[in-house]
Parts: structure tokens; sequence; C-alpha cells
């Protein structure tokens, strides 16, 4: 069983366990999140679900793990149903869609190198065809490579960087829209470095940015159509990117650095999908929420 958040949880998690991690790397990206140590917190126990999402359809990016695993869970609990597109992360995969239905919940898998547009293409009309009809985009995949030098960034690189963290949400999006319809929701995972850089993830920092950027002008574009197009930008997050970019000596102190001196969990993040997904938010578009543990960033 994953570990609980101690406030709501009957498993404890050590103080230490939330504030600092063992030294740690993983020699692949974006990551196994089943290697992890300690194991990021993807639900709140204590979350209870009010039918926010009853009847919806929700596809999500890198949902195996990570943010994108505890927004499913989150989603799960609302009452919607997921498709979870994933790389090569069978066993992640396999342990969140056993959670789902644990939930209560369906859930569709499917194994997709979104870096293809015909990729996604046919995610997407998976997707349809298993559930009948999609309301709620999730754009949430994404790798990062740590380079101390523009001049060490490869041309290979670069490009994977942009076809994952962008052009993915380019390619998911554009198959999807036939689909959406007035109400429906796109929520793009942004981050921190949009605004602030980060010097070692100059190309990484680049892709964010640009997802701010498409979010605001797609807003613009699909507000009369009644689709709304919001991002959230997390701060330091426990997720499988981080042992597979970092080395292992800079784990233990990542996100200490925060004002509230600790990295965030999945499971804080969750809430804020959910808000974006669902009708509370009928009035927001646009926007990019900041959950990045105390860190003021000018948007």
């Amino acid at each position: 069983m994953y570990p609980y958040y101690p406030m709501y949880g009957k498993k404890m998690v050590t103080k230490e366990q939330l504030l600092s991690f063992p030294d740690q790397h993983q020699k692949r990206m974006p990551g196994f999140e089943f290697e992890m140590n300690p194991l990021p917190i993807s639900e709140n126990p204590g979350y209870q679900g009010s039918r926010k999402l009853i009847g919806k359809v929700a596809v999500i990016s890198g949902g195996d793990s990570g943010i994108g695993r505890a927004a499913a869970l989150a989603f799960t609990k609302e009452g919607a149903k997921l498709a979870i597109i994933y790389l090569n992360e069978d066993q992640d995969a396999e342990w969140t869609k056993q959670r789902i239905e644990t939930l209560g919940g369906e859930c569709l898998l499917i194994r997709s190198d979104l870096r293809d547009p015909d990729a996604s293409k046919q995610a997407i009309a998976q997707t349809v065809e298993h559930f009948g009809k999609l309301d709620v985009v999730v754009n949430n995949c994404a790798v990062q490579y740590v380079q101390q030098s523009l001049l060490d960034i490869s041309d290979d690189q670069l490009l994977t960087t942009f076809q994952t963290n962008i052009f993915s949400f380019f390619y998911v999006t554009r198959a999807a829209l036939p689909h959406l319809k007035s109400g429906s929701s796109i929520i793009n995972t942004a981050s921190v470095t949009a605004y602030r850089g980060s010097k070692d993830l100059i190309d990484y920092s680049a892709t964010k940015g640009a997802i701010v950027s498409f979010t605001r002008a797609l807003s613009q574009n699909l507000v009369g159509q009644g689709i709304r197009v919001n991002a959230v930008a997390p701060g330091p997050i426990w997720t499988p990117l981080i042992p597979a970019s970092f080395a292992a000596e800079n784990v233990g102190t990542f996100g200490t650095d925060m004002p509230m001196k600790r990295p965030g969990q999945p499971f804080e993040l969750a809430p804020t999908y959910v808000y974006l997904a669902s009708d509370d938010s009928n009035y927001v578009t646009g926007q990019v929420l900041h959950v990045g543990g105390g860190e003021m960033v000018e948007s």
C-alpha cells in the first residue's frame, strides 16, 4: 500500500520523509515511480468526492504516475471515467488502473508515444471509441534533462524535450477538439520554471513557457465555443522526473529551498485539477494556477 500523508491517513509518514529523500538516481527518463524511495503520495484518503465530475470522461497524458496519477485518483473519486496515456511505465500504469478500479472507477490504459502525431490521434480515438465521449483533456506528460550549459544540449535532447513537453500538447488537443463541446475543459501542466527559469533546465523551462502561452492563446480561441483552457504551474513536486533527471546527491535536498521548506507531494495538486475540470471553474479560462509551496512568482 502506498504511504499516506499523516494528517489524513492511518499509515504514518515521518517528517523526514516529507522534508528530504535518500540519495537516488534512475538511469531512465521519464522514470519509474515504483522504484522511488519513499514512494510519492498520490492519494489523500480523506478526500471525499462530491460528484463534481459525474458522467465525465477525462484523458490524462502521463497519468500513470506523479501528478497525473494523483489527478486521476481524485477525478475517480469525483465520478469521472479515465483514459490514462503513458509511454512505457507498465507497472506504474497497472497500479494506477487497479487503484482506480478499487475506488469504483473505470480506467482505460493506452501505451503510446505522444511525440508522434498519429499516435496522439489514435490514443484519442481509442478513448472516444471506448467511452463514447470526451469531456476533459489533461496534458501532463514531460521530460527534463539537467545540463549545465546551453552548449551541452544536443539537437536530439532539444527535439525530445519539445516533442514531449509541448508538441504532444498540440497533437493531443488537436485530436480531442472535434469531440469536445461547451462545458469541456483542457488543463495543461506548466511549471514554476516558466516564470523564474532554471539555469540547468534551459530547454525544459522554454517548453513550460510555451505551455503558458499555448494555454492563454488557445483559451481565447475556444472561449466562444464554451471550452475552457487553463494550466497548473507546480513548484518542486516529488515525482519520477526528479530521480530520473537529477544527480543522486542533489535529490536529498530537493524542494527544501521553498518557503514551506519541503517539496510538494502529488496529491497536494490534485484538487487544483478537479477545480479546473469541474463546473466550479465555469468563469475561469486562460489562467495559470500556482501550487508552489509559497514561492512568489509574477504571472
